[in-house]
């Protein structure tokens, strides 16, 4: 018999499955759809938005975006990439949770018009009670650049801790940003009331 026949396969992975639909008490979060890429390339234009995100290029424009959908709206990715969506489906942000080297990331943003609402510590925090349930072995890992502190504010009010401080290139500024480094587990995550 062949020795590769008796040998067991490789586990897989574990993953968190499909992207979810999750609702909130003002918010819809979906999966994202092409036609959201006139509203991403809107929010990203901004230079107050693209400047905290490090992987956004300046200037955004509605291509960036649909290069961007692509691959999230193809299904074949373990990603989560949800469009926050308010009652009337109007895309204002995205809550994502993306596998990569060395783990899962939280990451997320939000279009400036609607900053200062709770709508990310609303959303974020749906996302990860979904997450955590699917997932309640994982480590996440974020953070955000030392001088966005609106998200590392609602990183601590979800129960992230800082792990480290290094810096990392920001594509919009172009150049090396120092960056907070987070990370939560399943025990230490905290669901804020609404603000």
């Amino acid at each position: 018999m062949n020795a590769t026949v008796l040998q067991k396969p490789a586990p897989l992975a574990t993953l968190p499955g499909p992207c979810p639909v999750i609702t909130t008490e003002r918010l819809l979060l979906r999966p994202h759809r092409i036609a959201d890429a006139t509203a991403i390339a809107e929010s990203l234009s901004d230079f107050k938005v693209s400047r905290m995100l490090s992987r956004v290029p300046q200037p955004y424009d509605r291509q960036d975006a649909l290069d961007w959908l692509v691959p999230q709206t193809s299904g074949i990715l373990p990603d989560w990439t949800l469009a926050v969506t308010t009652g009337d489906d109007v895309h204002i942000g995205v809550v994502a949770i993306e596998l990569r080297t060395g783990g899962w990331h939280l990451g997320y943003w939000l279009n400036r018009s609607y900053w200062d609402r709770g709508y990310m510590t609303e959303a974020a925090a749906a996302v990860l009670e979904r997450f955590f349930r699917r997932m309640p072995d994982a480590t996440l890992h974020s953070g955000a650049f030392a001088d966005n502190l609106a998200s590392l504010h609602v990183q601590k009010k979800l129960g992230f801790r800082i792990a480290d401080a290094d810096e990392i290139f920001c594509l919009s500024r172009n150049r090396m940003v120092p960056h907070i480094e987070t990370i939560l587990v399943a025990e230490d995550f905290r669901r804020p009331g609404r603000p």
